[in-house]
């Protein structure tokens, strides 16, 4: 879950104009070079009263983590949102040869 801002009366509700929500993620192992990341929603709960407007995306990607950044703008009344996300690397191995020679 990103947020629910609905229950709290939070900026993604009540709130109008520019608004940005950042989640840090932690990877559970590091990647050995940055990974590749995708973040998609995977639930939005929106006000129908006004324009629906939202952008998610991945920023300050590294091999430990990343950060997912939910932005939405102007009328838009955002109840919850909820992201999936999917980061492809290289990442170390037990059988990893080229570290034993």
């Amino acid at each position: 879950m990103l947020f629910s801002d609905f229950d709290t009366d939070g900026e993604m509700w009540t709130g109008d104009g520019k608004r940005t929500r950042r989640i840090a993620v932690a990877f559970s192992e590091p990647f050995k070079a940055v990974p590749s990341v995708m973040v998609t929603l995977e639930m939005l709960d929106i006000d129908n009263r006004s324009n629906h407007r939202a952008e998610t995306v991945a920023e300050d990607i590294t091999p430990e983590g990343f950060t997912i950044v939910f932005r939405t703008w102007g009328d838009t009344k955002i109840a919850r949102a909820r992201a999936s996300w999917m980061a492809i690397g290289g990442v170390e191995a037990e059988d990893n040869w080229d570290d034993m020679y």
